[in-house]
């Protein structure tokens, strides 16, 4: 059995062995999940209810327990790890609703009724990133279970820790054995099993734009269906009669939490001509000012980078690039890298079209809102934004002409549990979250009774 040593990002030394599954351990844990699926899927919906209220109150005693593995593990600050922590059991109890919400139709048809139902899947492959372990695990097996599906759960080598934690805890629950299973592992093992294994009916993939395109390409020979949320390179869009204030004290977050390891990082700042100059000065001090220490620390603001290979990668995008300002960073052991503000006019530049996947942000000024929402669509990226106006009829305007899934305006919230959140383009496909996503874990049967 081959095993990986968990580094913890902010003093490079190891925290733990993770054992990793092989190609027949994978199957195995399939092949239990199918199993519990015959019985999962016949769970009275009030019951299935309860038990993932259960699973949320069990997840919810442990949340500092949680966000500190995750401190440790991923190198978040320890605020954002109680956030996401407790964002688990926030997307628990929500679709915990659903079971006993799931409805068919009754459609009016001549010669008899017509009726719908709404189906579980089956087993779901669950392929979770390392930058957000523990939500984006809470948004596949959420809204699959209330379903009637059962999951297997593959968290990134990196960041195994909360996931694995979190099977536990679901078992501690009451959630049957089998109905989700988590099985640490490389993609190139566990990941590919998802894909060619003819038991797993749906695979839902978080990750970069290059492997969402092999696992896609891989679900087309046995027709399985695929949530897909992958790259981005969002745009913050800021005009001239925005509070300048506002839109430059908080940019800094909306590109630099979790060290840009976010899909949808603002990493693209587009400032109106006018107000350019202004915004950058205080933006310079708002970088400045930033609290880039300890992530265990209770006042940090930005932690780490996951590994030496993600910052050397980050690194070389700054090779031969000048910084106009940059902010603090420690200078220990640990992979840091300090954020980081490049000023552009070239929109081939690599730093402005594509993703960096850190603590890194280019800036560009605009002439009017055609040409911000020109420059904000001139992307094979579609998943976030935001738009900063005190105009309304702007704010509608661009916020339909910019091609993304997920925009803001006046603010940087990317990611609601109450609502859809998803790209376009080659930022992903399908849906997560919202009221609708348990039927994204459904099929859908129409049956018709003849009336003689």
């Amino acid at each position: 059995m081959t095993s990986y040593t968990v580094i913890n990002p902010a003093t490079a030394t190891p925290v733990t062995e993770v054992a990793l599954a092989s190609v027949e351990e994978t199957d195995a844990a399939i092949e239990r999940a199918q199993e519990a699926f015959l019985s999962w899927r016949d769970v009275a919906p009030g019951e299935r209810a309860r038990l993932l209220r259960s699973f949320a109150a069990v997840v919810d005693t442990h949340v500092e327990e949680l966000a500190q593995l995750e401190v440790v593990n991923s190198g978040h600050t320890i605020g954002n790890a109680r956030w996401e922590a407790g964002n688990v059991r926030d997307v628990l109890n929500y679709y915990s609703a659903a079971p006993e919400r799931l409805f068919g139709r009754q459609i009016p048809v001549p010669g008899g009724v017509d009726v719908t139902f709404r189906e579980p899947l089956g087993v779901v492959g669950v392929i979770v990133p390392w930058n957000f372990p523990m939500p984006i695990a809470g948004w596949g097996f959420g809204p699959a279970l209330a379903a009637g599906n059962t999951v297997v759960l593959k968290p990134a080598e990196l960041t195994p820790l909360t996931a694995v934690r979190l099977g536990e805890l679901a078992v501690e629950a009451g959630i049957p054995e089998g109905v989700l299973t988590v099985v640490p592992g490389k993609g190139s093992v566990v990941g590919e099993r998802f894909v060619t294994h003819p038991l797993v009916r749906k695979v839902c993939f978080t990750g970069s734009t290059e492997v969402g395109k092999r696992i896609m390409a891989g679900c087309a020979d046995q027709v399985k269906k695929v949530t897909l949320e992958l790259g981005g390179k969002s745009a913050n869009i800021v005009f001239a009669d925005a509070d300048i204030e506002k839109a430059a004290a908080t940019a800094p977050y909306a590109v630099f939490d979790n060290a840009g390891q976010d899909c949808c990082a603002r990493s693209r700042i587009l400032v109106q001509r006018s107000a350019y100059d202004e915004f950058l000065g205080r933006l310079e001090t708002a970088v400045g000012g930033m609290k880039v220490i300890d992530p265990a620390d209770e006042s940090s603001e930005m932690g780490p980078l996951i590994s030496a290979r993600q910052r050397d990668s980050v690194a070389g995008y700054l090779d031969g690039v000048e910084a106009a300002f940059t902010g603090p960073a420690p200078q220990s052991d640990g992979f840091w890298l300090p954020p980081t503000v490049v000023l552009t006019d070239d929109t081939d530049a690599r730093i402005w079209r594509e993703e960096v996947f850190g603590p890194v942000v280019a800036v560009m000024p605009f002439d009017d809102e055609d040409d911000a929402v020109r420059l904000a669509n001139d992307t094979e990226y579609g998943l976030s934004g935001s738009i900063f106006t005190r105009d309304v009829g702007r704010a509608l305007r661009v916020a339909r002409a910019v091609e993304a899934g997920t925009l803001s305006v006046n603010s940087h919230s990317s990611v609601r549990y109450w609502t859809p959140f998803g790209g376009y383009k080659q930022s992903g496909l399908g849906r997560e979250l919202g009221p609708d996503a348990p039927d994204a874990f459904t099929e859908e049967k129409n049956v018709f009774i003849a009336d003689d």
